[in-house]
């Protein structure tokens, strides 16, 4: 039995088959929605489905919102809320990905009722999966004209401009982690920095691609400053630099802590972070002067001692104020020439001890190190999440990753080490030619500059 596709403007008055959405005898129009803000599109949706039977509304789950967009503002609870009290709605049901099968299955819908975007955009396939599910007891798919000039990305682009409270950017971290099998960070130095990572994003087959957060990586902060990275900028200076970062972005920050200071000082580096709104700090467990772990065992990489640097980890968690802020562990173990089987002894050692998360690092281009390390710590430890900074080991997909067991990836250097070489070019080009014409090409127009900061109104 083929599915009927039918448009919004072909409306007849044929009988509606028994076979399709007739539970108890009410006749049933299924209508799939984010419900994060809801605008007169939402609602055009709801009142032609309610033309066709009584209307239940799939609520998009948090997690299933992330696969293929960006996360929404509101979380489930609320916006549940919204859309039962919005006239017309007969049931919200949770909805755990984008073609929402098993609820269709369970409800058999005689119509589905979508906006027409859905036809040509990277939501076809899903269209097509609908209309052979529906098929099968007689169903039709509706496809509403879209109302345009409103959507999901206008809506995302007029939030970030409007900004995130430093509470509700500290709690995003975690959200994302209960929510999104894998999360994408990029590091940034400056304001400029931060607004390339809030705002680039690109279109793809499976749905929206973007970073999920930002990543405050003392070598790329250090360098930017002249300095090395040695621990040589300290936390007032990099918390002046973070605010010009934080002011014009609302995705999660994630701190390169170094290796945390003295536990005493820790405490105060883990109320600050917190207080700033930062969702997380990574420390690794290595004393004395800091040492670029890329340097490997190319120079002096000595491993606190495990019970200290689990002291220095309890300390920080009680320190913190909030349930949302996280302390991650960074083991070096492998940079410091040590086995897997030591890193994995201090990777348990550090979760007893409270720590949020761990990561891995290795200067090893195999990256065999460290796919062995996520698969064992795997087989004992389910839940708590590994990040990976694959800089050398960077032949790996990100989907590998997460087959390894990884729930973040970060890209730790990549923005000032992309910006040097292209500023010495420039440079270089208007020595040579005695004048920058030849260098306009190389550059983003002036009135981009301009106007790529918008003024405060």
């Amino acid at each position: 039995m083929r599915a009927t596709i039918r448009n919004v403007n072909n409306i007849s008055a044929s009988p509606i088959a028994d076979i399709a959405g007739n539970i108890m005898g009410d006749t049933f129009s299924y209508v799939t929605l984010v419900g994060d803000v809801i605008h007169p599109g939402n609602l055009n949706i709801i009142n032609e489905a309610s033309k066709r039977g009584k209307v239940i509304v799939g609520l998009l789950t948090d997690k299933a919102i992330l696969s293929r967009q960006h996360p929404p503002f509101l979380d489930y609870d609320k916006r549940e809320i919204i859309i039962k009290n919005i006239k017309n709605v007969e049931m919200v049901v949770p909805q755990e990905d984008w073609c929402g099968e098993d609820n269709l299955r369970k409800y058999k819908p005689r119509y589905v009722v979508h906006g027409d975007d859905w036809v040509s955009n990277s939501m076809s396939t899903i269209r097509e999966e609908t209309i052979k599910i529906v098929s099968e007891w007689g169903g039709e798919v509706v496809d509403i004209p879209y109302t345009r000039g409103i959507t999901g990305s206008v809506i995302n682009t007029a939030r970030r401009e409007f900004g995130i409270t430093p509470e509700r950017r500290l709690s995003s971290l975690r959200r994302l982690l209960e929510a999104k099998p894998l999360i994408r960070i990029m590091e940034v130095h400056s304001g400029i920095s931060g607004l390339i990572v809030e705002h680039t994003e690109i279109e793809k087959d499976d749905g929206l691609h973007y970073f999920d957060g930002m990543w405050s990586s003392s070598l790329t902060d250090s360098t930017s400053k002249g300095k090395p990275d040695i621990e040589a900028v300290d936390l007032t200076t990099r918390m002046q630099n973070l605010t010009s970062i934080l002011e014009c972005t609302t995705k999660p920050l994630i701190y390169d802590g170094d290796t945390g200071g003295k536990m005493e000082h820790f405490v105060f580096t883990v109320r600050t972070l917190e207080r700033n709104g930062i969702s997380a700090v990574i420390i690794e467990d290595k004393v004395g002067l800091k040492r670029n772990s890329l340097f490997g065992t190319s120079v002096e990489q000595n491993l606190a001692p495990i019970d200290e640097f689990c002291d220095k980890i309890h300390a920080g968690k009680n320190a913190q104020l909030t349930k949302d802020f996280m302390i991650i562990a960074r083991l070096e173990s492998i940079i410091a020439g040590h086995s897997v089987d030591e890193a994995l002894e201090r990777a348990h050692a550090y979760v007893g001890a409270g720590a949020d998360g761990i990561m891995i690092h290795s200067k090893d281009k195999s990256g065999m190190d460290i796919k062995e390390f996520c698969t064992r710590f795997r087989e004992t430890n389910k839940s708590t999440p590994i990040v990976l900074v694959p800089t050398t080991y960077n032949q790996f997909k990100e989907k590998e990753f997460q087959e390894w067991g990884a729930n973040i990836i970060i890209y730790a250097n990549h923005m000032l080490r992309a910006s040097y070489p292209a500023m010495v070019k420039v440079a270089e080009c208007i020595l040579e030619n005695e004048r920058s014409l030849e260098a306009d090409d190389m550059c983003m127009p002036i009135k981009q500059i301009l106007t790529l900061i918008p003024e405060f109104k």
